[in-house]
């Protein structure tokens, strides 16, 4: 199976002088816990809750001024949507991530994959190895 038949497709990004507040509401009215960061149409880094919990609210300064610059992380393991599926999850076992940015030759952000379009599309068993290889940090 390659990763444009398992990604979620119609991906919400932002840009890198996007408010940290609209970023965070943005992801609570949207139900979801990452948003990647676009310039020029070019995936340049990640949001995420944690993100916004661990950089932002602990930071000294003013979290009403902080930009998706401020928080994002800017080394983002991504996949491509004709890599096989094994292949990505291959990387978020590696990099330890939940949710790949699906990008392009032109590194264009066409998608994202999470352990739960994985678990939809795979078997409980390989699901399950997937959950606790991304995981095992957390022990």
């Amino acid at each position: 199976m390659k990763v444009k038949d398992a990604m979620h497709k119609g991906i919400m990004c932002l840009e890198p002088g996007t408010a940290v507040r609209e970023i965070a509401k943005r992801m609570r009215d949207s139900d979801i816990g990452a948003i990647p960061i676009r310039a020029d149409g070019k995936l340049v880094g990640i949001v995420t809750d944690r993100d916004i919990t661990c950089r932002a609210m602990t930071a000294d300064g003013d979290v009403g001024k902080m930009t998706a610059q401020d928080v994002m992380t800017k080394t983002v393991a991504h996949c491509d949507p004709e890599d096989d599926l094994a292949s990505a999850i291959k990387t978020m076992e590696t990099k330890k991530v939940r949710r790949l940015p699906v990008i392009d030759g032109q590194k264009a952000i066409v998608g994202m994959l999470s352990l739960g379009d994985i678990s939809h599309n795979l078997g409980k068993e390989l699901s399950g190895e997937v959950l606790r290889a991304v995981s095992a940090h957390h022990r």
